[in-house]
C-alpha cells in the first residue's frame, strides 16, 4: 500500500549557474534574460483536494474488500471453521491500517488547521476520515489489531451458537415465535431462559473489547468508546444522555399506562391469580421486552394468515413496488443475486446470521439485505425497513455526495427512514389499497393505536434506557465485571419496569444476549431517536403533503411523498441533521409529535387502569 497518498508539494526554484570564467566583452548588447516564473504553491484547497481524491479511491476500495469479507462471516458460518473469520479480520486490518495510519492521521490534522481556506465539503470529508482513523489509529497498532481479531471471534460466537429448548436445536426465529404463541407462565420461562443461555459464553469476550474499545479511541483523545460514539452526531458523551434521557421523560406518562395495562392483561391471560408489581420478562412477547405488539390481535388486520399463502418472495417483490411508487427506481439486479433473503434450508451445513441488516458494499450500487423472511407480519414490517436503507444507500449514491460522506444525515435517520416506511406499509388504508385487509371490514382504531404504541412507545425505555444507560456505565464509567447484570437488570426495573422471572446472578450476561452490545456497540440510541424522527417525519407527511388523518394514512403512489423523502436522502451526510431536520419539517428534534400521535390513546388506558395499582 502506498502509504505517501500526497506527494508534499513544493515549489522548484530555477536558478541559472553563473559561469566561473570571464566572457568576452560583447560589442553588441545582448538581449535582457528571459524572467522564468516560479510556479505558485498549491493553495490549502487544492491539496485537500489533492489529498481527499487520493484517500478516498484507497478507502472505497479497502471498504468493499472488508464489507465482503463480512458478508461471507455473517453468511456462512460453520462450526470450527476459521478460514472466514481470518480473512474478515486480515480485512478489516488493512483497512485499519489505511483509516489509522500515522501520515494519514499527521496529514488530516495538518489540513484542518486550515480550515478557514476550505470548502465546508472538504472540511466534512477530512473530519469524517479524522473520525474513521479515532476507531483504528496506527500509533496503537497492536492493539487495533487485537480489537478487530476479538470482534470478530466474538461474532463467530455469536451467530454460531447453539440453542436448545426442551433438548432439542432451536433458532432465534423458533424462540420469537415460541414467546408469541405460548401461554403456560412456566413454559414460557423456560423458553426465555432458553434465549438467554448465549450470554455466559460471551462475557469473557466482551470484557476484553470494552478494554480494547475504549484504547483505541483514547489514543486519538476521546475519553471512552461511548463518548467517539456520540460525537458522530456532533455530541458529547452528557448532550446525548441528556437528550434520551428527556425523550424518556416526554413519553413516560404514555408508558407508565402502558406498564399497568400490559401487567394486568397478561396476568389474567396466563390465569395468574396475583398481579406483579413488576413486569416478569418472560411474560413479554420479545426477548427483551423491547416490543409488545403481539399482545394485541387487531381484528380484521391479522395478516398473518395473508401473508403465510403469498409467501416470503412476495412480501421481497411487494417491499420493491411501494418503492418504485413513490417514485424510487427498481432495485439493481444485484440485490436478487447477491442477497440472502430467506432462512437456510433445514439441515443446511452452516448457520447464518438470522438478524435484519442492509449492506452497502462497495459504496456505490452494489446494495444487499441480510435477512430470514418468512410470510408473517414481523417480517413483511422488517422488509419494509431494510429496503428503506437500501434506498437510502442508492438515493445518496450520486455525483455530488462524495465517497466518504455517502452515510444518513446522522445514523439515526438510517433507522427513521427504514421505520418510516415500515409504520407506513402497516396502516389499514395501505394495507386495503394493496388488498391485504378488506376495505369494510370493521377494524377497532384505539386497538390499532394500542398494538403501534405497544411496539413504538414501549421500545424508547428499552433504546434510550436501559441499552444506552448501560452501555454509557459499561463504557464511560468502567462498570465492574462483577456488577455487570446486576446493573442490566437496575436499569430494566428502573427504566422498564421489568423483572428477570428468577433470580440472575453474575453467572449470566443478559445484556450480551442482544447482539448490538457485541458488534454494533455504543450506539442503540441510534434506534430510539430515530423512532422520534420517523414521526416527525410522519407528522408532516400525513398533516402537509397528504392531508391525511396521521392514523389511516396511505403513501402509496404518492410521488409528493417520494421527492420529500428523497430529499432528505439525497445530500447523505453532507449536510448537518439538525439543519435537515428543521428545513424539513419545521421543527427541532422532539417527541411532540410521538406524544400528539398517541394522545387518543390515553383516555382509552386511563378508563381501562381504573382502580389499577400503578408501580412506575
Amino acid at each position: 500500500m502506498n502509504k505517501n497518498l500526497l506527494p508534499i508539494f513544493t515549489a522548484a526554484l530555477l536558478a541559472a549557474c553563473a559561469p566561473t570564467a570571464k566572457a568576452p566583452v560583447a560589442t553588441t548588447p545582448a538581449p535582457p534574460a528571459e524572467t522564468v516564473a516560479t510556479p505558485a504553491a498549491p493553495t490549502w484547497s487544492q491539496q485537500a483536494d489533492a489529498f481527499l481524491k487520493s484517500y478516498s479511491a484507497e478507502y472505497q476500495r479497502l471498504y468493499t474488500a472488508s464489507a465482503e469479507a463480512e458478508w461471507r462471516s455473517n453468511t456462512h458460518i460453520v462450526a470450527g471453521d476459521t478460514a472466514n473469520a481470518g480473512a474478515t479480520a486480515r480485512a478489516n486490518e488493512r483497512m485499519a491500517a489505511f483509516t489509522g495510519s500515522v501520515q494519514n492521521i499527521q496529514r488530516l490534522r495538518e489540513l484542518l488547521e486550515h480550515k478557514a481556506e476550505l470548502s465546508d465539503l472538504q472540511v466534512k470529508q477530512l473530519q469524517t476520515a479524522l473520525y474513521n482513523a479515532a476507531n483504528s489509529p496506527q500509533t496503537i497498532a497492536d492493539v487495533v489489531k487485537a480489537r478487530i481479531k476479538a470482534e470478530t471471534q466474538q461474532t463467530e460466537k455469536l451467530y454460531g451458537f447453539d440453542y436448545k429448548y426442551q433438548g432439542k436445536s432451536v433458532t432465534t426465529n423458533d424462540l420469537d415465535e415460541l414467546l408469541r404463541r405460548e401461554t403456560n407462565p412456566l413454559k414460557r420461562q423456560q423458553i426465555w431462559e432458553a434465549s438467554k443461555a448465549i450470554g455466559p459464553t460471551l462475557k469473557v469476550g466482551l470484557l476484553n473489547l470494552r478494554d480494547l474499545r475504549n484504547q483505541t479511541v483514547q489514543a486519538l483523545g476521546y475519553p471512552d468508546y461511548f463518548s467517539y460514539q456520540a460525537s458522530d452526531y456532533g455530541m458529547s458523551r452528557e448532550e446525548m444522555m441528556t437528550l434520551v434521557r428527556k425523550i424518556n421523560e416526554e413519553l413516560r406518562p404514555l408508558y407508565r399506562e402502558l406498564h399497568t395495562y400490559a401487567r394486568y392483561e397478561l396476568a389474567k391471560k396466563y390465569k395468574q391469580k396475583q398481579v406483579p408489581d413488576y413486569l416478569p420478562a418472560s411474560w413479554l412477547p420479545n426477548r427483551w421486552g423491547q416490543d409488545w405488539s403481539a399482545m394485541v390481535d387487531v381484528k380484521g388486520l391479522n395478516l398473518d394468515p395473508v401473508l403465510a399463502k403469498k409467501g416470503a418472495e412476495w412480501q421481497v417483490q411487494q417491499a420493491e413496488r411501494f418503492y418504485q411508487s413513490l417514485g424510487f427506481p427498481a432495485l439493481p439486479p444485484v440485490f436478487y443475486e447477491k442477497s440472502s433473503l430467506y432462512p437456510l434450508p433445514k439441515g443446511a451445513a452452516y448457520k447464518k446470521n438470522n438478524h435484519a441488516s442492509a449492506w452497502h458494499m462497495d459504496l456505490q450500487n452494489d446494495v444487499r439485505s441480510l435477512m430470514s423472511v418468512e410470510g408473517n407480519t414481523e417480517w413483511y414490517e422488517t422488509t419494509h425497513h431494510e429496503l428503506g436503507h437500501i434506498y437510502y444507500y442508492l438515493t445518496y449514491t450520486n455525483p455530488d455526495v462524495p465517497v466518504l460522506l455517502r452515510g444518513g444525515a446522522n445514523r439515526a435517520y438510517h433507522e427513521a427512514m427504514g421505520s418510516l416506511m415500515g409504520l407506513a406499509a402497516t396502516q389499514k388504508p395501505f394495507l386495503a389499497g394493496l388488498g391485504l385487509v378488506d376495505p369494510n371490514a370493521k377494524t377497532d382504531q384505539t386497538q390499532t393505536l394500542l398494538k403501534e404504541a405497544l411496539n413504538y412507545a414501549v421500545f424508547i425505555p428499552f433504546a434510550s434506557g436501559v441499552m444506552s444507560e448501560w452501555e454509557n456505565s459499561f463504557y464511560a464509567d468502567k462498570l465492574p465485571a462483577d456488577q455487570l447484570n446486576a446493573r442490566w437488570w437496575e436499569l430494566a426495573k428502573q427504566y422498564q419496569g421489568i423483572v428477570p422471572p428468577a433470580g440472575r446472578g453474575e453467572q449470566y450476561l443478559d445484556p450480551a444476549t442482544k447482539t448490538h452490545i457485541n458488534d454494533d456497540p455504543a450506539q442503540y440510541y441510534d434506534y430510539a431517536l430515530s423512532y422520534v424522527i420517523l414521526f416527525q417525519l410522519h407528522d408532516h407527511i400525513s398533516k402537509n403533503i397528504l392531508k391525511q388523518d396521521p392514523h389511516a394514512t396511505n403513501y402509496y403512489g404518492s410521488k409528493e411523498v417520494g421527492a420529500f423523502l428523497a430529499d432528505i436522502m439525497r445530500p447523505g451526510a453532507s449536510k448537518d441533521w439538525r439543519t435537515v431536520l428543521k428545513e424539513k419539517t419545521g421543527e427541532d428534534l422532539s417527541a411532540r409529535a410521538m406524544v400528539e400521535y398517541f394522545q387518543p390513546l390515553m383516555a382509552y388506558l386511563k378508563q381501562q387502569n381504573k382502580g389499577r395499582k400503578y408501580t412506575m
